[in-house]
């Protein structure tokens, strides 16, 4: 079952951002381009963001990245979000990269701004204090792999097809690409991927790294998205406050030398040890039954 949020009705409907539009420009009403739901029940703590611009495929538009952007400025005050799941509310495709029908029709400085704005995005994924996962159950191009790539963990349907493919647009990664696919590969084979503009399968993406789970896509095309939501349950019964706190030492201790990763987990492990949940842990393991987290 699931609840909406902001909504105080019990039926299951599509959340519009504060601010989003009504209606499109030529005055008809248009759905919103972004969808939030929160689970409910065993899966209480899962939250989705729901794309859903299938006239696009998904494309990284103005109004879809207005959207995106707050819905991610409220879900980061919500306590109650475990686990932030992105998956497409579009069948055969997860996002296909920059709008770039809305692109040509820029000067180079709207150019240079809207690409600013979408490396913001991606960032914004990426310092989300939960943790993330991508569904992958279709094609992730361009920005829409770079949105991917900022969250934390990936699962692909076998049969999706991925690939930073700007240079085959007479373009270069421009939201994050060519700063975290060598994170997560490696320098060598991210230069490969990238000079090329290879496209790779999910079969072919587990192999090397890029995403943690491949699973074999079904009738509904949402295979990604069940095994994604599978890994989000098994994250959601651990501490919250350590997870997160784990996530910032992670991805903070990666970006420094060793000596000063060890200090941000020193850091991290400090914030912790006055919490419930860490006395609740040893209690639980003393008591020998499950522990009963509550994320204080």
């Amino acid at each position: 079952m699931l609840r909406v949020l902001t909504s105080a009705l019990s039926l299951t409907r599509p959340w519009r951002p504060p601010g989003a539009r009504s209606s499109a420009s030529d005055g008809t009403a248009r759905d919103p381009e972004i969808q939030v739901r929160a689970l409910e029940g065993p899966d209480k703590g899962i939250t989705e963001i729901i794309m859903n611009r299938p006239r696009a495929r998904n494309a990284l538009g103005n109004v879809f990245v207005s959207e995106l952007l707050e819905a991610l400025a409220q879900l980061r005050e919500d306590q109650q979000v475990r686990v932030l799941l992105f998956r497409s509310g579009v069948k055969g495709v997860f996002c296909a990269g920059a709008d770039l029908k809305e692109r040509e029709q820029m000067n180079e400085a709207e150019v240079g701004a809207c690409v600013q704005r979408l490396r913001g995005l991606m960032n914004e994924i990426a310092a989300f204090p939960a943790p993330t996962i991508a569904a992958m159950d279709g094609t992730a191009l361009g920005g829409g792999l770079e949105l991917a790539l900022a969250c934390d963990l990936r699962v692909a349907a076998s049969s999706a097809v991925m690939g930073l493919i700007e240079t085959t647009r007479g373009l270069l990664p421009g939201a994050g690409g060519t700063q975290r696919l060598p994170r997560c590969l490696g320098v060598a084979l991210a230069k490969e991927l990238i000079f090329t503009g290879r496209r790779l399968s999910g079969v072919q993406a587990q192999a090397l790294g890029l995403v943690n789970h491949a699973v074999t896509q079904n009738k509904e095309g949402n295979a990604a998205y069940h095994r994604a939501r599978e890994l989000a349950q098994e994250i959601l019964p651990q501490a919250p406050i350590a997870v997160r706190l784990g996530k910032v030492a992670i991805d903070r201790g990666m970006e420094v030398d060793i000596a000063s990763g060890m200090a941000i987990e020193g850091i991290c492990y400090a914030q912790n040890i006055p919490t419930q949940d860490r006395l609740e842990g040893m209690a639980a393991f003393r008591e020998k039954r499950p522990p009963r987290f509550v994320g204080k």
